[in-house]
């Protein structure tokens, strides 16, 4: 029998989830769920579903599941807006708070203003670069600029875990790359054993910490952002030299801008969060 839930649709640069408070308890099925309602013409439409959970580690806990029912690691701009619910709904009255995911406990720091929350800084821990952390099935102790031939095609890829897999190729016209055609392929290539987000960057002309970028995302496709994607590509380009560490790299997306800095210490995410509508649903 179906139950009819409440939910609030929100999203961190066009990157849109449909949140649930499950403080009362877990939906079930959730990956069932996420691919009901994350279609665009008979469901609510989003790029997944994110669950609001209690949590003994942390002010509370997310977990994530993409629109073809998977279940994600971790998602940038999906945590910044349950930041910016848990505060504005009085269950977390905190500016600075724990979230704890199934890549690790996430620490936020969210920006107030008139008890609204407009945008949030996300501690995203150290970059991962060892291949079988990736995973990727490379040899060597990372993998920087390395060139794989995928579907018979030569890509100069960057591989990096933000708690999601993703692999980093820079282009000179990312605009009119045929990233649903390639998209696919390299999500899908077997030298991915857990697929991979695949990450397409061009540097912008005569600024040197700005890049433009187009994401392919495992079990969605391509979407309008990607926050652990703006993450590891912001890694890569440092990686390669074309921007500087310890400082704020603004990454451009379909949906927006975040702003990314690596340190030796973390990466750190800051961006926009807003909540389209909320409403019930059944489910």
């Amino acid at each position: 029998m179906d139950k009819k839930v409440s939910f609030v649709k929100m999203h961190g640069c066009g990157n849109d989830y449909v949140f649930f408070d499950c403080f009362g308890g877990e939906l079930e099925r959730p990956g069932e769920v996420a691919v009901r309602v994350s279609d665009r013409h008979k469901g609510i439409g989003s790029d997944g579903i994110v669950m609001i959970l209690p949590s003994d580690a942390a002010d509370a806990k997310m977990r994530m599941f993409n629109a073809d029912g998977s279940e994600a690691g971790m998602c940038g701009n999906a945590i910044r807006c349950v930041g910016k619910y848990l505060y504005e709904s009085g269950r977390v009255k905190k500016e600075n708070m724990g979230i704890e995911t199934l890549s690790g406990v996430k620490l936020l720091e969210l920006f107030v203003q008139g008890g609204v929350v407009g945008s949030v800084r996300v501690d995203m821990g150290k970059a991962e670069l060892r291949p079988d952390k990736v995973p990727v099935t490379l040899k060597g102790d990372n993998i920087i600029g390395r060139q794989v031939n995928i579907d018979g095609q030569r890509y100069e890829i960057t591989c990096v875990s933000m708690g999601n897999p993703h692999a980093v190729y820079f282009y000179d016209d990312i605009e009119h790359f045929d990233l649903h055609e390639i998209g696919p392929k390299i999500e899908n290539a077997n030298i991915f054993p857990e697929r991979i987000n695949f990450e397409i960057a061009q540097m912008e002309l005569d600024c040197r910490n700005t890049i433009a970028m187009r994401v392919w995302e495992r079990g969605s496709g391509e979407t309008m952002a990607c926050g652990t994607g703006a993450c590891a590509v912001g890694v890569a380009a440092v990686l390669m030299g074309y921007c500087d560490k310890d400082t704020d790299i603004t990454v451009r997306l379909k949906g927006g801008e975040l702003t990314i800095k690596y340190t030796d210490d973390a990466v750190y995410m800051t961006g926009g969060c807003e909540k389209v509508f909320e409403g019930t649903i059944n489910v």
